[in-house]
């Protein structure tokens, strides 16, 4: 198959998943090979063919051994001097969006496909979403190994 048939049978789906509970690596793992499509047959390097992702309940993932106090996440304000830092855990108790969406990202390349595949991702930090009428299916997304 070339990759002018496969963009062109191109089928998105939508899937939503519960974040309650799983480690936020395996959770980022798991939705960015959705976002990518690389489960679907008609998968290549070049081209999205990947589906949507909503993820719910973000506040509730969770953050192994020490992550919560010792790991730190930076930004840059684009001002002389102007880096920030901020625990993994108080991002997870402020923004628990930002923490899974950097997690994503982490995951996806660093160019004009990965932007694309990047827009494809929803979340909230609470069990409601405003995507009712895509009708998305649940993605069940193992907690443990």
């Amino acid at each position: 198959m070339n990759a002018q048939t496969a963009e062109e049978t191109k089928n998105e789906k939508w899937y939503v998943v519960d974040a309650t509970g799983i480690p936020v690596g395996r959770l980022a793992g798991a939705v960015a090979q959705i976002l990518r499509g690389k489960h679907k047959p008609t998968f290549a390097y070049n081209l999205d063919v990947g589906d949507h992702v909503i993820v719910i309940n973000a506040g509730k993932v969770k953050l192994s051994g020490n992550a919560k106090r010792d790991e730190l996440v930076y930004h840059h304000t684009g001002y002389p001097g102007g880096i920030k830092s901020i625990s993994r855990g108080k991002l997870l108790d402020t923004k628990p969006e930002k923490l899974v969406e950097r997690a994503v990202w982490g995951m996806l390349p660093k160019h004009k496909l990965g932007h694309k595949v990047f827009a494809k991702l929803k979340v909230y930090a609470g069990a409601d979403h405003p995507h009712a009428a895509q009708s998305p299916e649940p993605l069940k997304v193992t907690r443990d190994k």
